[in-house]
């Protein structure tokens, strides 16, 4: 691996495998809530973010897998998936959606941009890298950690890749990890697209259980769907670095699920009542102020579990995208 740090993400020198990241910019957009991106993705307000592809010299429709950070941006770990990727044979895009956002971590607050930004993000990836002449857009799956679990799942649900791309487009697989699913949607249809999950038991970030729910919910609707639940493994344990606290982080794992109507509507899990104008904002400030919000939790890996994150990891795309 081979790095220089300039500033922007995007403008870095980085080296995989004999290969030199390319920077490309992604047309994508920040949608206030779920429902704007549904019912008016076009009325949504646009931003260009950006990330670097590497692709062999003269490959040609090859697979390709968006790696998506979480909360703290473009980390060490998700660094070293893109380079274990590549050495894989495989394409991958490692994509910065906090630079062009003017935002260094959402880790102590959430609410800088929406989730369904951070989704949007991942399929105006799909829709720009899928005309790359090195990709082939029947094959590319999305990798997302934590907050980019999130937004992956929400990626791969019919419901809302049907608006934002054209019928019949979207991702092979996606692979989650340890994503954070205080939301998910009512009907949870994911058509051809794979969906695994990996979280550790002792995550103090994201509810083991509501992950497990998502996971049952896409299988009730005809996906196929599954989780892998790593005992003695703390969030981000796919990190080479002891557990750790993070004494700025913001967290509700015990928050109760908001669902996702069909045309993006929240559901208020405390009133049962939905609204197109419910935000992110509102359901975690309501967490909050009904005592389930705290600060402080840990991250880091344990012994092999990064080994046997990597296997795992490994094995979904492999399975994916070269079956």
């Amino acid at each position: 691996m081979a790095e220089e740090l300039i500033g922007r993400f995007g403008e870095e020198r980085i080296e995989y495998d004999g290969i030199v990241g390319e920077r490309v910019d992604i047309v994508s957009a920040n949608p206030v809530n779920y429902h704007q991106a549904i019912t008016d993705p076009a009325g949504c307000e646009p931003i260009t973010i950006e990330g670097q592809l590497f692709v062999r010299p003269g490959a040609v429709g090859e697979p390709l897998v968006i790696v998506v950070p979480g909360s703290l941006g473009v980390g060490p770990n998700h660094r070293q998936h893109a380079e274990t990727l590549v050495g894989a044979g495989y394409s991958v895009f490692l994509i910065d959606p906090f630079g062009a956002r003017a935002v260094s971590s959402t880790v102590a607050n959430q609410t800088q941009y929406s989730f369904a930004a951070s989704a949007f993000d991942v399929l105006a990836a799909v829709r720009t890298l899928g005309e790359h002449p090195a990709v082939d857009p029947e094959r590319i799956t999305a990798q997302g950690h934590s907050r980019g679990g999130s937004a992956v799942m929400t990626a791969a649900m019919r419901r809302f890749t049907d608006a934002v791309l054209e019928p019949d487009a979207g991702l092979a697989g996606v692979y989650a990890v340890y994503p954070w699913c205080g939301h998910q949607f009512a009907d949870a249809s994911v058509g051809s697209t794979v969906v695994r999950s990996i979280i550790g038991d002792l995550d103090e970030w994201c509810s083991v259980q509501q992950v497990q729910a998502q996971t049952r919910a896409i299988r009730a609707a005809g996906g196929d769907a599954s989780i892998r639940i790593v005992g003695g493994a703390h969030h981000s344990f796919d990190r080479h670095e002891p557990v750790h606290e993070l004494a700025e982080a913001s967290v509700a794992p015990a928050a109760p699920t908001a669902l996702v109507d069909d045309d993006g509507a929240l559901v208020d899990p405390w009133s049962g009542e939905r609204s197109p104008e419910l935000t992110d904002r509102d359901l975690f400030v309501a967490a909050v102020q009904s005592g389930l919000g705290r600060r402080g939790a840990r991250i880091g890996g344990i012994g092999d579990q990064p080994a046997l994150f990597d296997a795992d990891m490994l094995a979904f795309h492999e399975s994916v995208l070269r079956r």
